[in-house]
């Protein structure tokens, strides 16, 4: 079946960076793509990054390109999500999910197995 299990959340100021987690069990990461998606308070889903399976390619919304950075340790069944210059539009509950293969899907809809979340709070 596996499961997907996010960390790392916590409270920040603006400025400040986050390192957040994604622990994959009962299947082997390295099989499949893996995406962040978060919710910020009053706004919809959005996906915010992903890493491919095959050759580790990654990609981020605009929103977050240059600050953020994705990576994979699969010997450690781990995602991790490395948020840096972070600002209060960034707040919300971060979600990691697999796709149903190797490659990035087109939308947060094309996913499965997700976490329970992980919040994170920017605020001075």
């Amino acid at each position: 079946q596996g499961r997907l299990v996010e960390s790392g959340g916590d409270e920040v100021q603006p400025g400040g960076s986050l390192v957040l987690s994604c622990v994959a069990s009962g299947f082997a990461l390295d099989d499949y793509a893996i995406t962040w998606s978060r919710q910020g308070p009053g706004k919809q889903r959005e996906g915010v990054a992903c890493i491919s399976a095959s050759n580790g390619i990654t990609y981020y919304t605009h929103l977050v390109k240059g600050r953020f950075t994705m990576s994979r340790a699969n010997a450690k069944s781990t995602v991790y999500l490395h948020m840096n210059v972070l600002n209060p539009d960034d707040a919300g509950v971060y979600y990691c999910a697999r796709a149903y293969g190797t490659g990035c899907p087109t939308g947060t809809q094309f996913t499965t197995h997700e976490g329970q979340g992980t919040l994170v709070t920017v605020s001075s």
